[in-house]
C-alpha cells in the first residue's frame, strides 16, 4: 500500500513539473518584465464607475456574490503582439438566474511606448472610458 501512495505522489509531482515546464509564457506574464508592465498598465487604467479596471472586474464578482449569483473571473493573460504592443485578456463567467453560464472575454491592447490602453473587445469597451480628446 505504501508503494502505491509513493507512486501516486511521484506521478503528481512529475505532472506538476511537466506542466510548469510546458506552460506557455503568455500564461506567466511575470517571466517577461515588459509583459508585467503591460498588465499593470491595463489593471491600473481608469474604468467607468471605478478607479481602475482591476477594481471594476473584482467588484462585479463581489456584487454578484452579494446577490447570491455566481461569477468567476479567469486569469489575466498577456501576449506580445509586436514591439511595445501587448494584448491583455481576461474571461468573466456569470451564472444567470436559470443556471446557464454566460462568458465574456475582455481584451485590451497596451502600448508601452505611448503608455496607452485601448479596448479591443466589446465587453472591454463597456469598462474602458473613452479618451476626452477622441472624436465621438
Amino acid at each position: 500500500m505504501k508503494i502505491i501512495h509513493y507512486a501516486v505522489v511521484a506521478v503528481l509531482v512529475l505532472g506538476a513539473l511537466y506542466y510548469l515546464w510546458m506552460k506557455p509564457p503568455s500564461l506567466n506574464p511575470m517571466a517577461d518584465r515588459r509583459a508585467t508592465e503591460a498588465l499593470a498598465l491595463v489593471q491600473t487604467h481608469r474604468a467607468q464607475g471605478y478607479p481602475t479596471i482591476f477594481q471594476a472586474m473584482t467588484e462585479h464578482v463581489r456584487s454578484m456574490s452579494e446577490r447570491n449569483q455566481v461569477a468567476r473571473l479567469g486569469e489575466w493573460r498577456v501576449k506580445q503582439l509586436e514591439g511595445d504592443l501587448y494584448e491583455i485578456r481576461i474571461l468573466l463567467r456569470d451564472q444567470g438566474v436559470t443556471g446557464q453560464w454566460f462568458e465574456r472575454e475582455f481584451i485590451w491592447h497596451a502600448d508601452l511606448s505611448l503608455k496607452k490602453v485601448n479596448a479591443a473587445s466589446l465587453p472591454a469597451d463597456g469598462v474602458t472610458p473613452k479618451d476626452p480628446d477622441a472624436a465621438p
